[in-house]
This record gives structure tokens, C-alpha cells and sequence, in this order.
């Protein structure tokens, strides 16, 4: 069984992305190669800034849309304190 991570990536233009994978760096490297999300193409690079690990694709998921909902200050506050690690 897989371990799904959630992640975010500053982008060029210092916005956020927030993502999961199975494969935080693989998936960076994605985004950075113009194969990853519709919105990263055009704010390249991309940078990881955030890594958390969950229990499974579905709570991945969950996480991904906790953390869309939040204010940029609290997505920040969170990479502050949490910070990458794969």
C-alpha cells in the first residue's frame, strides 16, 4: 500500500498549490517539466514548501480540500510550522 502525502508548491509568481501524490518530489518534478496541474503550467518554477503525510488516498484528499478552504495567511502560518518533510 501506497502512503499518500499532501502537498503545497510556491509557484513563480508566489501563489500556492495544493496537491496530493504518492511521490512528493516526483510530483515536483512534474509540475516543474509543465506536466503537472493546469495552474502550475504557467508559474513556473514551482517550489515545495509543504509535505504532510496521511493515512490513505481518501484522507489525502480530505486534507487537500481542508487546506484549499484556508486563508493564504493560514496557509502560511501552516508551511511556517510545518515546513517539507518527505
Amino acid at each position: 500500500m501506497s502512503t499518500w502525502f499532501v502537498y503545497i508548491v510556491r509557484c513563480a509568481d508566489r501563489t500556492l498549490y495544493t496537491g496530493v501524490t504518492t511521490d512528493a518530489e516526483k510530483r515536483v518534478a512534474d509540475h516543474n517539466r509543465g506536466r503537472g496541474a493546469k495552474y502550475t503550467r504557467n508559474r513556473l518554477p514551482v517550489e515545495l514548501v509543504f509535505v504532510e503525510a496521511a493515512d490513505g488516498r481518501g484522507a489525502a484528499l480530505r486534507r487537500e480540500c481542508e487546506i484549499k478552504r484556508m486563508r493564504t495567511s493560514d496557509k502560511l502560518e501552516l508551511i511556517s510550522t510545518g515546513g517539507v518533510q518527505p
